[in-house]
């Protein structure tokens, strides 16, 4: 066989295609250059696409119009009875909305959504569309939670090319589809769960949502990295993306918004996971707090904020000698490269040393902390912690720590200084920008320039 036969051959026959960014390749490579990823190269099948008609561009164009006779008129939105779901999604459900939400297995993405359609299905129509459960399996567990099963209609389909006509002659409010990866389309020759049938799918589904003002919401696995498996195209196209967080063994459980086009993003929900499925916690800064009997050494409350919702977070950091030459720099909650980088400001500016000593820091209750507030608190922390001395109960602290050694003003300062007099605490550490003029009442303020005025206000 001739080169040109095999490429045709290769042409028609299937492609290489990376399952991580969805980039098409000619021949399969254990890394993708285009995303860097290792082991996501995998072949597909597929038909070849239909030669397009005509050589140029040919209908009447498209209508355009001024952006200020745009109707700016507010969305409508409907509560979905589950009041910190309804805060991630920046309010309520919204009409035509795509939502895709993420978790590892076994976390309570399929309990969510089912308690959801349960408090939806008493006023509104609602189809729960299960490809890896049976529906009776979604009946136990309805039955074992105490929902009401009136309202929601089930269907056990994984073709998209069956789901969409059964939709359209449901007209339902709401739309679950349990799971993306186990849909498939008939006009691709792909297995269900592979990039192009993903994209496939997702496509059909976010069309019919806006045709249809039907508020969809896709449940997407995740890799062992913890991202959604699948292309990374899947993410753009739909409105919200959330993610449910949670520590093996812990029975809280966080739903966060990375993306969503109707509210804020990185809005917080906190559940606690019971024996009746998940139960909301209308006050999360209580359950993030040890409250020990008496003080200890390496531990401080800090204020961080998660979207509008300010949360009293504990930091705990732990201080030994090493007996490896490089010592261990251990961060669970945190950035790594950014504890060693507040260690070395320490040092400098604080005349703290940290060589031989391993340095273990973590944030209770599994939550991860992205924002720079924390820096102060966990040198406050890893100060306790080598010096042996204790923390009073009542302290909070927070901060930015620059690499000259200053101590920056975080945003919303007011409102952190505010959640911690509502808890009780009644001395506060804090950047001398954000320290308010009138005080705050219950809270003896503690301004502060520099680290080392920190470590000698301690």
């Amino acid at each position: 066989m001739s080169q040109a036969a095999r490429s045709t051959k290769r042409r028609g026959g299937g492609s290489y295609v990376c399952n991580a960014c969805g980039a098409r390749l000619p021949k399969w490579s254990g890394q993708c250059p285009d995303c860097g990823s290792w082991n996501t190269v995998i072949e597909v099948s597929e038909h070849p696409e239909a030669p397009r008609r005509g050589g140029g561009y040919a209908g009447a164009p498209s209508a355009v119009e001024s952006l200020e006779a745009v109707s700016a008129a507010r969305e409508s939105r409907r509560g979905s009875g589950i009041g910190e779901l309804d805060r991630v999604l920046g309010g309520g459900l919204v009409a035509g909305s795509v939502v895709l939400l993420g978790g590892d297995p076994g976390i309570g993405k399929s309990t969510l959504l089912l308690q959801a359609c349960a408090a939806l299905g008493a006023a509104e129509p609602v189809l729960y569309v299960t490809g890896e459960e049976s529906p009776q399996q979604v009946s136990l567990r309805a039955q074992r939670l105490g929902l009401a099963r009136t309202g929601i209609r089930l269907l056990a389909e994984t073709s998209i090319e069956r789901i969409l006509p059964t939709a359209e002659h449901e007209r339902p409010a709401v739309m679950v589809v349990d799971s993306i990866q186990t849909l498939f389309s008939e006009e691709l020759t792909s297995a269900p769960g592979s990039v192009s049938q993903v994209r496939e799918t997702a496509a059909q589904l976010v069309r019919f949502a806006k045709q249809s003002g039907t508020c969809v919401f896709l449940v997407g696995h995740v890799t062992k990295e913890g991202a959604l498996a699948g292309p990374r195209v899947l993410e753009h196209m739909v409105d919200t993306v959330i993610y449910f967080e949670g520590e093996a063994g812990s029975q809280f459980r966080l739903v966060r918004s990375v993306k969503n086009r109707f509210g804020a993003v990185n809005e917080l929900g906190v559940f606690a996971m019971t024996d009746r499925g998940l139960r909301e916690v209308k006050n999360p800064s209580a359950i993030f707090l040890s409250r020990h009997d008496e003080p200890v050494p390496g531990s401080v409350v800090m204020v961080t904020r998660e979207g509008t919702r300010p949360l009293l977070i504990e930091v705990q950091a732990l201080v030994d000698e090493s007996p490896l030459a490089n010592p261990r720099r251990v961060a669970l909650g945190l950035d790594q490269n950014r504890l060693s980088m507040l260690l070395a400001v320490l040092h400098r500016h604080g005349g703290v040393g940290m060589f031989d000593r391993d340095v273990f820091v973590n944030v209770v209750g599994g939550v991860r902390i992205g924002e720079t507030a924390a820096d102060l608190a966990v040198l406050c922390a890893v100060v306790s912690s080598h010096r042996d001395r204790p923390l009073p109960l009542d302290l909070v602290v927070f901060g930015e720590v620059g690499l000259s050694g200053e101590v920056r003003p975080v945003p919303n300062g007011l409102d952190r200084l505010r959640e911690a007099a509502k808890h009780g605490l009644r001395r506060a550490i804090l950047p001398e920008k954000n320290c308010p003029k009138q005080g705050v009442e219950g809270l003896d303020l503690v301004p502060v320039r520099v680290v080392q005025e920190a470590l000698d206000a301690l």
